[in-house]
């Protein structure tokens, strides 16, 4: 473990704060061991487009309550409001230097007239390399659901395969899409997936692919899972076809524990498993980089018809600023968040709307904010 002492320099005209923490490895991801008392951590905000700010706010109002040690460094990062973004560097630049971010969802315009392929979401991950994405989908306390005691995660390589941006219309009215699948890739997202499960005390891994029908490209990535699986003989592997996979999402989730998957049937069987524990509004995630992860609701909707209306449901949103604690090692106030916004769900006096109460936005706040007290 090497001691890491960081100076951070003046950002938006504010005097730099100190932070030191030690680090640790796992697999080729650095985390966080510890922080020194007494300094505060500066972390980057991204708020996003459509409710993203105000559940943002949220998670700023619930951080003064419990006087967390964290400072934030906030850019505005858009594609539908071009005017008001700062640019993409400044941004990553700020990841990169602090080595954690808190995001809220962007929207992804229609730009196929401009000839534009790569979104903002796959310019950032490009740029930090930020390789994999990660979902706990567990069933939450007080919220009415079809299945109980759903506990799964999702790991999804986010980098290639369907989303490399390389699409052409060879003739008018033929348009050909590549599918990039690498065997380095594939091997470092399994890889990533077996040391998470030995990590977290998990006990399966699932492979998801569709190698029957796409034999070169998810066979490599079979192949990959295969491969690695074999370097962790306590580990249960197993693998299953994507769409068997979603039947039995719906049908038995309790059969899953980590799942590995190429990136466009990650972020299906993401949302897909959301909807089993609440919806979109309730799930947080995580995009791991080697050297810096951004946490981010797991569910990707901007849920922009709701903007000012003050009914978004911002558990996703905290629930992400309790993994970043956690990832932080500041852990007596994840679990102080954490315990708080638990006793708000199971209570159901203040539930928003897509949870079957009629509390706003700023009631639920205000809610964890007093159970915090």
């Amino acid at each position: 473990m090497a001691l890491l002492v960081r100076n951070v320099c003046k950002v938006l005209g504010q005097a730099p704060l100190k932070s030191s923490a030690r680090t640790i490895h796992i697999g080729s991801v650095r985390f966080l061991e510890s922080i020194e008392p007494g300094h505060k951590t500066k972390c980057t905000l991204i708020p996003g487009d459509g409710v993203g700010p105000e559940l943002v706010v949220s998670v700023q109002h619930i951080f003064k309550a419990a006087d967390v040690p964290v400072e934030f460094e906030p850019y505005f990062l858009s594609e539908v409001n071009p005017t008001l973004s700062v640019p993409l560097e400044q941004v990553s630049g700020s990841i990169a230097r602090n080595g954690v971010c808190l995001k809220g969802i962007l929207a992804t315009p229609d730009h196929s007239h401009t000839g534009e392929l790569q979104t903002l979401n796959m310019k950032l991950r490009k740029e930090l390399d930020l390789y994999s994405n990660v979902v706990h989908v567990k069933s939450l306390p007080g919220i009415k659901s079809r299945h109980k005691n759903v506990d799964c995660v999702i790991i999804r390589e986010q980098t290639e395969g369907e989303y490399s941006a390389l699409e052409h219309e060879s003739v008018p009215g033929v348009v050909e899409c590549l599918k990039i699948v690498t065997a380095t890739k594939s091997q470092r997202i399994a890889k990533f997936a077996f040391d998470y499960a030995v990590k977290n005390n998990r006990k399966k891994v699932t492979c998801v692919h569709k190698a029957n029908i796409m034999k070169l490209g998810d066979g490599l990535f079979l192949k990959s899972c295969q491969e690695i699986a074999k370097l962790y003989p306590r580990i249960q592997f197993e693998t299953m076809i994507v769409d068997n996979c979603t039947m039995q999402m719906v049908s038995n989730p309790h059969q899953f524990d980590v799942m590995v998957t190429p990136n466009l049937y990650g972020n299906i069987v993401d949302n897909l498993a959301s909807g089993l524990v609440g919806g979109a509004g309730v799930v947080a995630g995580a995009s791991y980089s080697a050297e810096c992860v951004v946490f981010e609701p797991g569910a990707r909707h901007t849920y922009s018809e709701a903007v000012g209306k003050n009914v978004a449901n911002p558990t996703a949103m905290i629930l992400c600023s309790v993994k970043l604690l956690n990832h932080l090692n500041l852990r007596k106030y994840s679990e102080q968040i954490r315990d708080a916004l638990n006793r708000v769900l199971n209570d159901g006096k203040y539930l928003t709307k897509d949870l079957g109460g009629q509390s706003s936005t700023t009631e639920f706040t205000h809610a964890v904010i007093n159970s915090l007290r």
